[in-house]
């Protein structure tokens, strides 16, 4: 039986050997939302959530994320993160904030899962600005969109997107 990647010779869990990558432009692309009242979503877009600004707190949170990915992710490498940036789109008819997040290095190691806890990050953030307001929020849909500069190829997201209706 073929040994894991991941795991020693005796068995045990190890972070894989990057060393003999090669050095490249990195980025990866992932998508979330955060499903939420329409009074919270209105709220929100006219600024009266009394923690203050969600989506610009939210870009920070994510950017956070993003660069502390290696500390919560077991086998994750650190990367040297050149960019991250995120997007919020509101999502009135179905009561949502999709958010976008891109994540860009020059290194051995992807930053796929730096993209993922960026939008994680920031639907948290999200949740938590605005959980006086409302408890029944909901992160779903996080998943990669795109990645590329990995040797074994480029990866394109070919599911499909859900949504829900306003309740």
């Amino acid at each position: 039986m073929e040994r894991l990647s991941h795991t020693n010779k005796k068995g045990y869990t190890r972070m894989m050997d990057i060393s003999e990558k090669n050095e490249n432009i990195r980025e990866a692309i992932a998508r979330g939302s955060i499903y939420m009242k329409k009074e919270t979503l209105r709220a929100i877009k006219e600024g009266k959530i009394k923690k203050g600004d969600v989506l610009s707190v939210a870009q920070v949170g994510g950017i956070m994320g993003a660069k502390g990915t290696s500390s919560i992710i077991p086998m994750n490498h650190g990367s040297n993160i050149f960019s991250v940036d995120l997007d919020f789109k509101i999502d009135g008819e179905n009561c949502k904030i999709d958010i976008a997040a891109i994540v860009r290095t020059y290194g051995m190691s992807g930053v796929d899962m730096e993209a993922l806890t960026a939008v994680s990050a920031a639907a948290l953030t999200i949740y938590d600005m605005c959980k006086d307001m409302d408890n029944e929020m909901f992160i779903s849909d996080i998943h990669m969109v795109k990645k590329s500069g990995s040797p074994s190829g480029d990866f394109y997201f070919t599911g499909s997107d859900k949504s829900t209706s306003c309740s």
